[in-house]
Protein backbone atom coordinates (compact mmCIF):
# COMPACT_ATOMS: atom_id res chain seq x y z
CA UNK A 1 0.00 0.00 0.00
CA UNK A 2 1.37 3.42 -0.99
CA UNK A 3 0.24 5.01 2.30
CA UNK A 4 1.57 2.20 4.49
CA UNK A 5 3.87 3.45 7.23
CA UNK A 6 3.06 7.12 6.57
CA UNK A 7 1.60 9.52 9.09
CA UNK A 8 -1.71 11.24 8.39
CA UNK A 9 -0.02 14.42 7.12
CA UNK A 10 2.24 12.42 4.81
CA UNK A 11 -0.56 10.65 2.95
CA UNK A 12 -1.41 11.70 -0.58
CA UNK A 13 -5.10 12.11 0.21
CA UNK A 14 -4.33 14.46 3.09
CA UNK A 15 -2.03 16.54 0.91
CA UNK A 16 -4.74 16.79 -1.76
CA UNK A 17 -7.26 18.02 0.82
CA UNK A 18 -4.78 20.53 2.24
CA UNK A 19 -3.94 21.78 -1.26
CA UNK A 20 -7.65 22.38 -1.93
CA UNK A 21 -8.14 24.13 1.42
CA UNK A 22 -5.13 26.36 0.76
CA UNK A 23 -6.59 27.25 -2.64
CA UNK A 24 -9.92 28.14 -1.02
CA UNK A 25 -8.35 30.26 1.72
CA UNK A 26 -6.17 32.17 -0.77
CA UNK A 27 -9.17 32.73 -3.04
CA UNK A 28 -11.28 34.11 -0.19
CA UNK A 29 -8.37 36.29 0.94
CA UNK A 30 -7.99 37.73 -2.57
CA UNK A 31 -11.72 38.43 -2.64
CA UNK A 32 -11.47 40.24 0.69
CA UNK A 33 -8.58 42.35 -0.59
CA UNK A 34 -10.61 43.20 -3.68
CA UNK A 35 -13.56 44.24 -1.51
CA UNK A 36 -11.20 46.44 0.52
CA UNK A 37 -9.61 48.09 -2.54
CA UNK A 38 -12.96 48.73 -4.26
CA UNK A 39 -14.38 50.14 -1.03
CA UNK A 40 -11.46 52.47 -0.44
CA UNK A 41 -11.65 53.73 -4.03
CA UNK A 42 -15.40 54.36 -3.87
CA UNK A 43 -16.83 57.40 -2.13
CA UNK A 44 -20.23 55.72 -1.73
CA UNK A 45 -18.90 52.83 0.38
CA UNK A 46 -18.13 53.50 4.03
CA UNK A 47 -15.74 51.61 6.29
CA UNK A 48 -18.75 49.83 7.77
CA UNK A 49 -19.79 48.81 4.25
CA UNK A 50 -16.30 47.47 3.56
CA UNK A 51 -16.43 45.42 6.74
CA UNK A 52 -19.86 44.06 5.79
CA UNK A 53 -18.52 43.08 2.36
CA UNK A 54 -15.57 41.20 3.86
CA UNK A 55 -17.81 39.38 6.30
CA UNK A 56 -20.16 38.41 3.48
CA UNK A 57 -17.25 36.89 1.57
CA UNK A 58 -16.63 34.44 4.40
CA UNK A 59 -20.13 34.03 5.87
CA UNK A 60 -22.62 35.30 3.30
CA UNK A 61 -24.63 32.09 3.62
CA UNK A 62 -25.61 33.13 7.16
CA UNK A 63 -26.67 36.66 6.25
CA UNK A 64 -30.06 38.27 5.75
CA UNK A 65 -31.58 41.74 5.81
CA UNK A 66 -34.07 42.83 8.46
CA UNK A 67 -35.36 46.42 8.58
CA UNK A 68 -32.56 47.57 6.31
CA UNK A 69 -29.84 46.05 8.50
CA UNK A 70 -27.67 42.99 7.88
CA UNK A 71 -28.26 40.32 10.50
CA UNK A 72 -26.35 37.08 10.97
CA UNK A 73 -27.65 33.63 11.68
CA UNK A 74 -29.14 30.56 10.01
CA UNK A 75 -30.90 31.58 6.81
CA UNK A 76 -33.04 28.67 5.53
CA UNK A 77 -33.61 30.31 2.13
CA UNK A 78 -29.89 30.71 1.48
CA UNK A 79 -29.10 27.17 2.61
CA UNK A 80 -31.94 25.62 0.61
CA UNK A 81 -31.07 27.52 -2.55
CA UNK A 82 -27.43 26.57 -2.10
CA UNK A 83 -28.35 22.87 -2.05
CA UNK A 84 -30.63 23.33 -5.06
CA UNK A 85 -27.92 25.04 -7.11
CA UNK A 86 -25.34 22.50 -6.00
CA UNK A 87 -27.27 19.59 -7.55
CA UNK A 88 -26.27 20.14 -11.22
CA UNK A 89 -22.77 21.25 -10.18
CA UNK A 90 -22.17 17.98 -8.32
CA UNK A 91 -23.22 15.91 -11.31
CA UNK A 92 -21.28 17.90 -13.92
CA UNK A 93 -18.32 17.81 -11.53
CA UNK A 94 -18.64 14.02 -11.35
CA UNK A 95 -18.81 13.97 -15.14
CA UNK A 96 -15.50 15.78 -15.46
CA UNK A 97 -13.91 13.77 -12.62
CA UNK A 98 -14.79 10.39 -14.14
CA UNK A 99 -13.25 11.42 -17.46
CA UNK A 100 -10.15 12.75 -15.69
CA UNK A 101 -9.73 9.44 -13.88
CA UNK A 102 -9.63 7.66 -17.22
CA UNK A 103 -7.17 10.09 -18.77
CA UNK A 104 -9.70 12.20 -20.68
CA UNK A 105 -10.66 15.87 -20.42
CA UNK A 106 -14.43 16.14 -20.75
CA UNK A 107 -14.93 19.73 -21.76
CA UNK A 108 -18.10 18.57 -23.50
CA UNK A 109 -20.21 18.66 -20.33
CA UNK A 110 -22.15 21.77 -21.52
CA UNK A 111 -23.28 20.00 -24.70
CA UNK A 112 -24.18 16.84 -22.80
CA UNK A 113 -26.07 19.02 -20.31
CA UNK A 114 -28.03 20.63 -23.16
CA UNK A 115 -28.92 17.31 -24.75
CA UNK A 116 -30.09 16.05 -21.37
CA UNK A 117 -32.18 19.20 -21.03
CA UNK A 118 -33.84 18.68 -24.41
CA UNK A 119 -34.67 15.02 -23.78
CA UNK A 120 -35.89 15.66 -20.25
CA UNK A 121 -38.25 18.49 -21.17
CA UNK A 122 -39.50 16.74 -24.30
CA UNK A 123 -40.46 13.64 -22.31
CA UNK A 124 -41.83 15.48 -19.28
CA UNK A 125 -43.96 17.84 -21.40
CA UNK A 126 -44.68 15.48 -24.30
CA UNK A 127 -46.38 12.61 -22.47
CA UNK A 128 -50.06 13.42 -21.79
CA UNK A 129 -50.83 13.88 -18.10
CA UNK A 130 -53.68 11.38 -18.24
CA UNK A 131 -51.54 8.66 -19.82
CA UNK A 132 -49.21 8.01 -16.88
CA UNK A 133 -48.91 9.10 -13.24
CA UNK A 134 -46.71 12.12 -12.61
CA UNK A 135 -43.93 10.19 -10.77
CA UNK A 136 -43.66 7.71 -13.66
CA UNK A 137 -43.31 10.55 -16.18
CA UNK A 138 -40.69 12.11 -13.90
CA UNK A 139 -38.67 8.87 -13.84
CA UNK A 140 -38.89 8.47 -17.62
CA UNK A 141 -37.79 12.08 -18.12
CA UNK A 142 -34.86 11.66 -15.73
CA UNK A 143 -33.68 8.46 -17.40
CA UNK A 144 -34.21 10.01 -20.84
CA UNK A 145 -32.05 12.99 -19.92
CA UNK A 146 -29.26 10.75 -18.64
CA UNK A 147 -29.44 8.56 -21.76
CA UNK A 148 -29.33 11.56 -24.09
CA UNK A 149 -26.24 12.86 -22.30
CA UNK A 150 -24.63 9.43 -22.52
CA UNK A 151 -25.24 9.15 -26.27
CA UNK A 152 -23.84 12.64 -26.84
CA UNK A 153 -20.80 11.82 -24.71
CA UNK A 154 -20.14 8.73 -26.83
CA UNK A 155 -19.37 10.86 -29.89
CA UNK A 156 -16.06 12.38 -28.68
CA UNK A 157 -15.32 9.05 -27.00
CA UNK A 158 -15.56 7.16 -30.29
CA UNK A 159 -13.59 9.83 -32.12
CA UNK A 160 -10.83 9.49 -29.52
CA UNK A 161 -10.89 5.69 -29.39
CA UNK A 162 -11.04 4.86 -33.10
CA UNK A 163 -9.52 7.91 -34.81
CA UNK A 164 -7.19 9.08 -32.02
CA UNK A 165 -8.48 12.66 -32.38
CA UNK A 166 -8.11 14.77 -29.27
CA UNK A 167 -11.30 14.62 -27.21
CA UNK A 168 -11.09 18.33 -26.35
CA UNK A 169 -11.50 19.33 -29.99
CA UNK A 170 -14.34 16.86 -30.47
CA UNK A 171 -16.07 18.07 -27.29
CA UNK A 172 -15.89 21.72 -28.34
CA UNK A 173 -17.53 20.90 -31.66
CA UNK A 174 -20.25 18.76 -30.10
CA UNK A 175 -20.97 21.54 -27.59
CA UNK A 176 -21.95 24.01 -30.31
CA UNK A 177 -23.73 21.39 -32.37
CA UNK A 178 -25.82 20.60 -29.28
CA UNK A 179 -26.56 24.30 -28.69
CA UNK A 180 -27.88 24.78 -32.24
CA UNK A 181 -29.69 21.44 -32.25
CA UNK A 182 -31.54 22.22 -29.02
CA UNK A 183 -32.48 25.67 -30.27
CA UNK A 184 -33.76 24.25 -33.55
CA UNK A 185 -35.77 21.56 -31.76
CA UNK A 186 -37.68 23.92 -29.49
CA UNK A 187 -38.02 26.60 -32.15
CA UNK A 188 -39.29 24.17 -34.81
CA UNK A 189 -41.75 22.27 -32.64
CA UNK A 190 -43.23 25.38 -30.96
CA UNK A 191 -45.49 23.14 -28.85
CA UNK A 192 -43.27 23.34 -25.76
CA UNK A 193 -42.95 27.13 -25.80
CA UNK A 194 -44.79 28.93 -23.05
CA UNK A 195 -47.91 30.49 -24.56
CA UNK A 196 -49.93 30.59 -21.34
CA UNK A 197 -47.84 33.41 -19.89
CA UNK A 198 -47.53 35.89 -22.76
CA UNK A 199 -44.42 37.54 -21.34
CA UNK A 200 -42.50 34.25 -21.38
CA UNK A 201 -42.93 33.09 -24.96
CA UNK A 202 -39.16 32.59 -25.28
CA UNK A 203 -39.23 30.03 -22.46
CA UNK A 204 -40.28 26.42 -22.32
CA UNK A 205 -43.07 25.39 -19.97
CA UNK A 206 -42.14 24.32 -16.48
CA UNK A 207 -42.57 20.60 -15.97
CA UNK A 208 -45.49 21.22 -13.58
CA UNK A 209 -47.56 22.03 -16.69
CA UNK A 210 -49.18 18.93 -18.19
CA UNK A 211 -50.16 18.18 -21.79
CA UNK A 212 -53.87 17.56 -22.02
CA UNK A 213 -56.70 17.73 -24.56
CA UNK A 214 -59.08 20.67 -24.23
CA UNK A 215 -61.85 21.23 -26.82
CA UNK A 216 -60.15 18.95 -29.31
CA UNK A 217 -56.76 20.66 -29.06
CA UNK A 218 -53.64 19.92 -27.06
CA UNK A 219 -52.85 22.51 -24.43
CA UNK A 220 -50.84 22.80 -21.23
CA UNK A 221 -52.39 23.27 -17.80
CA UNK A 222 -50.67 23.50 -14.45
CA UNK A 223 -50.75 20.65 -11.97
CA UNK A 224 -49.65 17.39 -13.60
CA UNK A 225 -47.33 16.42 -10.73
CA UNK A 226 -44.15 16.06 -12.80
CA UNK A 227 -41.71 17.63 -10.38
CA UNK A 228 -39.06 16.41 -7.96
CA UNK A 229 -40.44 15.50 -4.56
CA UNK A 230 -39.47 17.64 -1.56
CA UNK A 231 -39.27 14.79 0.98
CA UNK A 232 -39.65 17.27 3.82
CA UNK A 233 -36.70 19.45 2.82
CA UNK A 234 -39.08 22.34 2.18
CA UNK A 235 -39.99 22.18 5.88
CA UNK A 236 -36.34 22.39 6.93
CA UNK A 237 -35.56 25.17 4.42
CA UNK A 238 -38.87 27.04 3.97
CA UNK A 239 -39.09 29.55 1.15
CA UNK A 240 -36.22 28.01 -0.84
CA UNK A 241 -36.10 26.02 -4.08
CA UNK A 242 -34.61 22.91 -2.46
CA UNK A 243 -35.94 19.47 -3.31
CA UNK A 244 -34.84 15.84 -3.14
CA UNK A 245 -32.63 16.28 -6.21
CA UNK A 246 -29.69 16.99 -3.90
CA UNK A 247 -30.22 13.60 -2.26
CA UNK A 248 -30.23 11.92 -5.67
CA UNK A 249 -26.97 13.71 -6.53
CA UNK A 250 -25.33 12.55 -3.29
CA UNK A 251 -26.41 8.95 -3.91
CA UNK A 252 -25.04 9.11 -7.46
CA UNK A 253 -21.76 10.52 -6.13
CA UNK A 254 -21.42 7.62 -3.71
CA UNK A 255 -22.28 5.21 -6.51
CA UNK A 256 -19.57 6.68 -8.74
CA UNK A 257 -17.06 6.31 -5.89
CA UNK A 258 -17.96 2.63 -5.49
CA UNK A 259 -17.79 2.11 -9.25
CA UNK A 260 -14.34 3.66 -9.60
CA UNK A 261 -12.71 2.16 -6.51
CA UNK A 262 -14.46 -1.14 -5.76
CA UNK A 263 -15.29 -2.70 -9.13
CA UNK A 264 -13.40 -4.36 -11.95
CA UNK A 265 -14.84 -1.89 -14.44
CA UNK A 266 -13.52 1.03 -12.41
CA UNK A 267 -10.07 -0.56 -12.29
CA UNK A 268 -10.09 -1.05 -16.06
CA UNK A 269 -11.17 2.55 -16.66
CA UNK A 270 -8.37 3.89 -14.45
CA UNK A 271 -5.87 1.51 -16.03
CA UNK A 272 -6.70 2.92 -19.46
CA UNK A 273 -6.25 6.40 -18.05
CA UNK A 274 -2.86 5.56 -16.55
CA UNK A 275 -1.48 3.97 -19.73
CA UNK A 276 -3.77 3.05 -22.56
CA UNK A 277 -1.19 0.89 -24.36
CA UNK A 278 -0.15 -0.98 -21.23
CA UNK A 279 -3.81 -1.66 -20.45
CA UNK A 280 -4.31 -3.02 -23.97
CA UNK A 281 -1.24 -5.24 -23.57
CA UNK A 282 -2.71 -6.56 -20.31
CA UNK A 283 -5.85 -7.66 -22.13
CA UNK A 284 -8.13 -4.68 -21.36
CA UNK A 285 -10.27 -3.42 -24.22
CA UNK A 286 -9.01 0.15 -24.23
CA UNK A 287 -11.24 1.41 -27.05
CA UNK A 288 -14.39 0.12 -25.39
CA UNK A 289 -13.41 1.65 -22.07
CA UNK A 290 -12.64 5.06 -23.58
CA UNK A 291 -16.09 5.18 -25.19
CA UNK A 292 -17.70 3.85 -22.00
CA UNK A 293 -15.92 6.45 -19.88
CA UNK A 294 -17.26 9.31 -22.00
CA UNK A 295 -20.72 7.71 -22.01
CA UNK A 296 -20.73 7.61 -18.20
CA UNK A 297 -19.50 11.20 -18.10
CA UNK A 298 -22.23 12.28 -20.51
CA UNK A 299 -24.90 10.42 -18.53
CA UNK A 300 -23.87 12.27 -15.38
CA UNK A 301 -24.09 15.66 -17.11
CA UNK A 302 -27.47 14.75 -18.59
CA UNK A 303 -28.70 13.62 -15.18
CA UNK A 304 -27.60 16.97 -13.72
CA UNK A 305 -29.71 18.79 -16.31
CA UNK A 306 -32.67 16.50 -15.66
CA UNK A 307 -32.63 17.12 -11.91
CA UNK A 308 -32.40 20.87 -12.42
CA UNK A 309 -35.23 21.24 -14.93
CA UNK A 310 -37.50 18.66 -13.26
CA UNK A 311 -37.57 20.78 -10.11
CA UNK A 312 -40.82 22.30 -11.35
CA UNK A 313 -39.75 25.86 -10.55
CA UNK A 314 -37.22 26.46 -13.34
CA UNK A 315 -37.79 27.76 -16.87
CA UNK A 316 -35.57 26.90 -19.81
CA UNK A 317 -34.94 29.66 -22.38
CA UNK A 318 -34.85 27.92 -25.76
CA UNK A 319 -32.59 30.50 -27.48
CA UNK A 320 -29.43 28.71 -26.35
CA UNK A 321 -27.34 28.90 -29.52
CA UNK A 322 -25.77 32.19 -28.37
CA UNK A 323 -24.15 30.71 -25.27
CA UNK A 324 -23.45 27.45 -23.48
CA UNK A 325 -24.79 26.61 -20.00
CA UNK A 326 -22.48 27.67 -17.18
CA UNK A 327 -23.39 24.56 -15.21
CA UNK A 328 -21.42 22.45 -17.68
CA UNK A 329 -18.24 24.51 -17.51
CA UNK A 330 -18.48 24.98 -13.74
CA UNK A 331 -18.12 21.23 -13.34
CA UNK A 332 -14.44 21.64 -14.28
CA UNK A 333 -13.43 23.72 -11.21
CA UNK A 334 -15.64 21.53 -9.02
CA UNK A 335 -13.69 18.45 -10.14
CA UNK A 336 -10.30 20.19 -9.93
CA UNK A 337 -10.92 21.46 -6.42
CA UNK A 338 -11.95 17.96 -5.31
CA UNK A 339 -8.83 16.41 -6.90
CA UNK A 340 -11.28 14.33 -9.02
CA UNK A 341 -12.47 12.40 -5.95
CA UNK A 342 -16.19 11.55 -6.29
CA UNK A 343 -16.97 12.14 -2.61
CA UNK A 344 -14.96 15.36 -2.63
CA UNK A 345 -16.99 16.57 -5.60
CA UNK A 346 -20.12 16.57 -3.40
CA UNK A 347 -18.51 19.06 -1.01
CA UNK A 348 -16.83 21.23 -3.63
CA UNK A 349 -20.09 21.40 -5.58
CA UNK A 350 -21.79 22.76 -2.46
CA UNK A 351 -18.91 25.19 -1.92
CA UNK A 352 -19.12 26.59 -5.45
CA UNK A 353 -22.87 26.90 -5.06
CA UNK A 354 -22.31 28.72 -1.79
CA UNK A 355 -20.11 31.27 -3.58
CA UNK A 356 -22.95 32.00 -6.01
CA UNK A 357 -25.24 32.71 -3.03
CA UNK A 358 -22.54 34.92 -1.53
CA UNK A 359 -22.45 36.89 -4.79
CA UNK A 360 -26.20 37.45 -4.64
CA UNK A 361 -25.96 38.59 -1.03
CA UNK A 362 -23.20 41.05 -1.92
CA UNK A 363 -25.46 42.52 -4.59
CA UNK A 364 -28.60 42.58 -2.46
CA UNK A 365 -27.15 43.71 0.87
CA UNK A 366 -24.23 46.00 -0.04
CA UNK A 367 -23.03 48.40 -2.71
CA UNK A 368 -20.83 45.68 -4.20
CA UNK A 369 -21.84 43.35 -7.03
CA UNK A 370 -21.69 39.60 -7.45
CA UNK A 371 -18.80 39.68 -9.92
CA UNK A 372 -16.39 39.76 -7.00
CA UNK A 373 -17.24 36.12 -6.39
CA UNK A 374 -16.29 35.37 -10.00
CA UNK A 375 -12.81 36.63 -9.18
CA UNK A 376 -12.72 34.39 -6.10
CA UNK A 377 -13.76 31.38 -8.15
CA UNK A 378 -11.17 32.24 -10.80
CA UNK A 379 -8.37 32.39 -8.24
CA UNK A 380 -9.47 29.11 -6.65
CA UNK A 381 -9.64 27.41 -10.05
CA UNK A 382 -6.22 28.77 -11.01
CA UNK A 383 -4.67 27.46 -7.79
CA UNK A 384 -6.49 24.16 -8.10
CA UNK A 385 -4.78 23.64 -11.44
CA UNK A 386 -1.50 23.94 -9.55
CA UNK A 387 -2.57 21.55 -6.80
CA UNK A 388 0.37 19.27 -7.63
CA UNK A 389 2.77 22.16 -6.99
CA UNK A 390 1.07 22.92 -3.67
CA UNK A 391 1.36 19.25 -2.65
CA UNK A 392 5.05 19.34 -3.56
CA UNK A 393 5.53 22.40 -1.36
CA UNK A 394 3.79 20.59 1.48
CA UNK A 395 6.24 17.70 1.03
CA UNK A 396 9.31 19.95 0.73
CA UNK A 397 9.82 20.31 4.46
CA UNK A 398 10.11 16.57 4.92
CA UNK A 399 12.44 16.20 1.95
CA UNK A 400 14.71 19.01 3.13
CA UNK A 401 15.44 17.28 6.43
CA UNK A 402 18.85 15.50 6.39
CA UNK A 403 18.61 11.77 6.66
CA UNK A 404 19.82 10.35 9.96
CA UNK A 405 23.15 8.58 9.68
CA UNK A 406 22.85 4.84 10.21
CA UNK A 407 24.93 3.59 13.17
CA UNK A 408 26.78 1.08 11.04
CA UNK A 409 27.33 3.28 7.98
CA UNK A 410 30.89 4.54 7.29
CA UNK A 411 31.69 8.23 7.64
CA UNK A 412 32.61 10.15 4.54
CA UNK A 413 36.22 10.58 5.71
CA UNK A 414 36.59 6.92 6.71
CA UNK A 415 37.52 4.26 4.15
CA UNK A 416 34.89 1.60 3.69
CA UNK A 417 37.44 -1.18 4.21
CA UNK A 418 38.50 0.29 7.59
CA UNK A 419 34.94 0.55 8.76
CA UNK A 420 34.30 -3.04 7.69
CA UNK A 421 37.43 -4.27 9.50
CA UNK A 422 36.48 -2.44 12.68
CA UNK A 423 33.02 -3.88 12.55
CA UNK A 424 34.43 -7.37 12.06
CA UNK A 425 36.76 -6.90 15.00
CA UNK A 426 33.91 -5.86 17.25
CA UNK A 427 31.91 -8.90 16.23
CA UNK A 428 34.91 -11.13 17.00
Amino acid sequence: MKNQGKTLLQREGTKAVLASLISIVIGLAVGSILVLVVGLCSESISLAGIWDGIRLIFAGLFSSKVDGQIVWGFNPVNFGNMLFRATPLILTGLSVAVAFKTGLFNIGAPGQYLMGTMATLAIALGIPSAALPGPVIWLLAFLGGALAGALWGCIPGMVKAFLNINEVLACIMTNWIAANLVTWFFDATKVFQNTVENTKSDNIYKTIYGRTMVDGAWTYVEGNGVQTAKLGLDKIFPGSQVNAGILVAVVIGIGVYILMTKTTLGYQLKACGANRHAAHYAGINDKRNIVLSMAIAGALSGAGAALYWLAGNTEFAWQTYQSLPAAGFNGIPVALLAANHPIGVIFTGCFMSMLSIVGLQLTNLTAYNEYITDVIISVIVYLSAFSLLIKMLLSARKKDKPAATAPDSPREDEPAEQASAEKGGEQA
